[in-house]
């Protein structure tokens, strides 16, 4: 029960960061903070997307887990398909909202509402969920025609799916599937021949749009078009660098104004200049005590699909916070990838709470007095 707290309460004090740091980026002295008409503010808008999140995880964190066990696997499996199946409303007219070259969102409001959905964020969920309960109570995946290539197509139409448009969210999940592939039991000769065709996969996606080659050669030298290409990396690491050991202040950031998607996917920048070194240093202690808990979470799961989900649920948090601050100090080229619980968005701030309430859902129902059987006991080897 207190890693279960441990977990909410850590999600939630990332949420509050979030709050108050996407509300000082986007602070300006042209136009006030909040108004009376709430919604139409972008401060006031993230407000409410996160007190969503902390709804809907504080609902799923009540809800079992094993729910999703149901028929055999049935139920996620017709959630996964059904998750699938929305990618292709960003290609709906009238339906499908282009953003910085990608169609990632789908209109789900009127435009003087604004309100947008993100699929790539409902698959970031069912995907860790279907092959938790696949993995454990349908597949053996240590065979590789009968187990390993079955699931190994549904991860690529997801990777595939989501590829198109978002190449950075298609990555983090072909890394997460992977990972939970081999803790699940796969052979890893078995998952070395899956990844020779995944290469070339790759290669596609990436040249099958300019502003991605763009992007990787922009990486390669920050500096050969600074006021074009490179402005937003190199602004990143001026909002960084401006901050120092203490920063300058929360609302008194200078450099936040000049970096694009400040609010968003490079906040982490923002928590730098206003905050400091210091600063940045407890969101990623936060962060940290996250993951913490949600790997205790899968030595103490006696239930082999809670444990394997647990740990699935741990890396997608992980390597996206990982990838997130690699692009925001140029540590990796830029990819639309947000910090979890922290950047603004109202997909990102909702989905990623049920994430988190799944999370404590599994440690709320761990018992370590349940024995250890079948495939189980190859989770245990394997998660320590």
């Amino acid at each position: 029960l207190f890693t279960s707290r441990a977990i909410i309460a850590i999600a939630v004090g990332l949420m509050g960061v979030g709050a108050i740091m996407t509300c000082s980026a986007g602070a300006t002295l042209g136009r006030p903070l909040l108004g009376w008409r709430f919604w139409e503010f972008q401060a006031g808008r993230q407000i409410l997307f996160i007190l969503a999140g902390m709804i809907a995880m504080l609902v799923v964190a009540r809800i079992p887990y094993r729910i999703w066990s149901a028929g055999g696997g049935a139920l996620a499996l017709v959630a996964l398909v059904l998750a699938i199946g929305s990618l292709v409303l960003v290609y709906v007219p009238g339906l499908g909202v282009e953003v910085n070259q990608a169609r990632r969102w789908v209109r789900v409001s009127p435009d003087s509402v604004g309100l947008r959905f993100q699929p790539s964020e409902l698959i970031k969920i069912m995907l860790p969920i279907f092959l938790a309960v696949w993995l454990t109570l349908r597949v053996d995946i240590s065979r590789f025609w009968t187990g390993l290539i079955p699931i190994v197509g549904v991860i690529g139409v997801c990777v595939a799916g989501i590829g198109l448009e978002d190449f950075g969210t298609a990555a983090l999940l072909a890394g997460v599937a992977g990972t939970m592939l081999l803790v699940g039991g796969a052979r890893l000769w078995h998952l070395f021949l899956m990844v020779l065709p995944a290469l070339p996969a790759f290669g596609y996606l990436l040249i099958s749009r300019q502003h991605r080659m763009r992007r990787l050669l922009t990486y390669l030298n920050i500096w050969e078009d600074p006021q074009g290409e490179g402005y937003q990396v190199i602004q990143s690491l001026c909002t960084i660098a401006h901050g120092g050991w203490w920063g300058r202040g929360l609302g008194n950031g200078m450099i936040k104004t000049y970096l694009p998607e400040a609010r968003t996917d490079f906040i982490f920048a923002v928590i730098c200049e206003e905050l400091g070194i210091a600063g940045a240093a407890v969101v990623i202690a936060l962060l940290i005590a996250l993951l913490w808990q949600g790997l205790k979470t899968v030595r103490i799961c006696g239930d082999p699909t809670g444990r394997l989900l647990a740990f699935g649920i741990t890396i997608t948090l992980g390597l996206q916070a990982d990838m997130n601050i690699a692009v925001v100090t140029v540590s990796m080229p830029t990819k639309g990838i947000s910090l979890p619980l922290v950047s603004a968005g109202g997909s990102g701030a909702i989905f990623l709470g049920m994430l988190v309430g799944l999370l404590a859902n599994i440690a709320r129902k761990s018992d370590r007095g349940v024995p250890l059987t079948g495939d189980s006991k190859t989770l245990n080897n394997r998660c320590g």
